[in-house]
């Protein structure tokens, strides 16, 4: 009696009773892909109850200290105090490697799980209206945890950050005008600096974990509790319905049970698989360069491109502008962002669909956006791929130019043989699913008939079966311009440009 009392002045001051009873009803689909975002959220909450750990214990300084501590390798060594303090959480913190470790996991195992809910959302069409903005946030959250794990991936000050920090301090003096300005301003003076680890440390723990925590509940909560859930096409499925379990108590069961399997799947390879073994690097030593440094999986693509690039630097107005910096570092990532940002837009601006759309497209049924979608992922793996391309020489037995080359032509030809392979297979399978759809399902029973020849049984396709091989139809586009305005005079270029792209989208 005292808690319904409570819960009922609760809500006479508070609000929310109506807006719960709803969401407790709020009916989510069960196909298994939709639970990727999922892990990415998961990791994110062990991401930061890890971080707060390990802020107990970090000294964000690069003040000199002689290292006097429980490794006896580096005894006696000069060493910044986020060095030493970095030694001292996995040495001597009871559970400090463990924690740490459990962190740096947890932050690769974020951005896979942003990786590939934004692959299930491009290539089912999830990003269509009325989820624009969810698509715009969702792509912005990729870049800032990408941000934020090589900000993370810094603040040790060992050998391997350091190289990645001599990376980044390049890449900003490679701004004209202003770099050498903001390289001083963020550094605290000529590289190493002494204030980089500080303001790293601010970046990564207050700045971008605090947009994070802004922007993920308004992408996995707010918008999407606000819409339709979307869903896969089924029988009988319309627009407006969605088949499903409540939140409560399917989907929470569902979720609470991710949230265990990522924190214990995250704890099992922090305990097994060792990862950043900073002891083994020693600290930052600007003279010192390891050899066969590689970055996190995430920052390989920026590697790739900066090994690509050729020499290209030319002079105006007395101000080096060197190419071979710029482009990879803003081109590559550049090209990357702004066409997963624009690209709901530019197809809506193609096909004239502006009809609200909850049900999901297979890949196959539209070929063009799959094309692209894998193309993109071309492009992005090649990149990745010649981040390593000294590794690739030395186990291989290559010549290090001779894989350079080969990246180099895969960077231009490999994006556009994945996309026409890509959308010739998905045509195929659209017209293999007419087949079906006309002929009947095989079945695999072979029969003998009266003049000798042998035949396959096949059985109709079902209206289970059709409902998803058959796409539903689309709303009817607005009609497009006329070939002239009646003095034989040619429509715009714009609209002849746009007329053959859409007539051309789903070819």
């Amino acid at each position: 009696m005292k808690g319904s009392s409570l819960a009922r002045a609760l809500d006479d001051r508070v609000g929310g009773a109506g807006f719960l009873t709803k969401a407790m009803r709020k009916a989510f689909a069960n196909h298994w892909t939709f639970l990727l975002g999922e892990i990415a959220l998961y990791a994110f909450v062990v991401v930061l109850v890890t971080g707060v750990f390990l802020t107990f214990f970090f000294k964000p300084t690069m003040e000199e200290v002689i290292y006097n501590g429980s490794y006896v390798p580096l005894r006696g060594v000069t060493m910044s105090q986020a060095y030493a303090s970095s030694l001292e959480i996995s040495f001597e913190v009871h559970g400090g490697l463990l924690i740490r470790q459990m962190h740096h996991w947890a932050t690769l195992i974020f951005l896979a799980g942003i990786v590939a809910h934004l692959l299930r959302n491009f290539f089912t069409g999830a990003f269509r209206k009325p989820r624009e903005l969810n698509w715009l946030i969702g792509v912005a959250l990729f870049g800032l945890v990408m941000l934020n794990g090589l900000f993370g991936y810094s603040l040790p000050d060992d050998l391997l950050s350091g190289a990645g920090l001599r990376i980044l301090h390049g890449v900003i003096v490679s701004v004209p005008l202003v770099g050498t300005y903001l390289a001083m301003f963020l550094f605290g003076g000529e590289f190493p600096g002494g204030d980089i680890v500080s303001r790293l440390y601010s970046l990564h723990v207050l700045l971008i974990p605090g947009l994070l925590l802004l922007l993920i509940p308004l992408h996995a909560v707010v918008l999407t509790w606000r819409q339709t859930h979307t869903q896969f096409r089924e029988k009988g499925l319309k627009n407006t319905q969605v088949k499903g379990g409540p939140f409560f108590p399917n989907f929470l069961a569902k979720t609470t049970a991710f949230l265990l399997w990522v924190t214990g799947t995250v704890a099992l390879m922090a305990t097994v698989f060792q990862i950043n073994p900073i002891w083994l690097y020693g600290p930052y030593v600007p003279s010192t360069v390891s050899a066969g440094s590689q970055p996190d999986w995430y920052m390989g693509f920026l590697e790739g491109a900066l090994r690509l690039m050729p020499p290209w630097e030319f002079t105006v107005l007395g101000f080096s502008v060197p190419m071979s910096v710029l482009i990879p570092a803003l081109v590559a990532p550049g090209l990357l962002f702004t066409g997963l940002a624009l690209y709901p837009f530019v197809e809506r601006w193609i096909t004239r669909d502006r009809a609200v759309h909850n049900l999901l497209d297979r890949p196959r049924d539209v070929p063009t956006r799959t094309g692209l979608g894998v193309a993109g992922i071309a492009y992005y793996g090649v990149l990745w791929m010649a981040g390593g391309n000294d590794l690739i020489a030395t186990n291989f037995h290559i010549s290090l130019n001779a894989t350079t080359w080969i990246f180099r032509v895969a960077i231009v030809a490999g994006p556009v043989l994945a996309y026409e392979v890509t959308r010739r297979i998905c045509l195929g399978l659209r017209a293999r699913d007419r087949r079906t759809v006309e002929h009947g399902v095989e079945t695999g029973v072979i029969v003998r008939g009266s003049d000798g020849a042998y035949a396959e049984v096949e059985r109709p396709v079902t209206e289970e079966e059709q409902a998803v091989l058959v796409p539903a139809a689309s709303p009817a586009p607005p009609a497009l311009p006329p070939a002239s305005n009646g003095n034989d005079v040619p429509p715009p270029d714009r609209h002849r440009v746009r007329d053959a792209l859409q007539r051309s989208w789903d070819r």
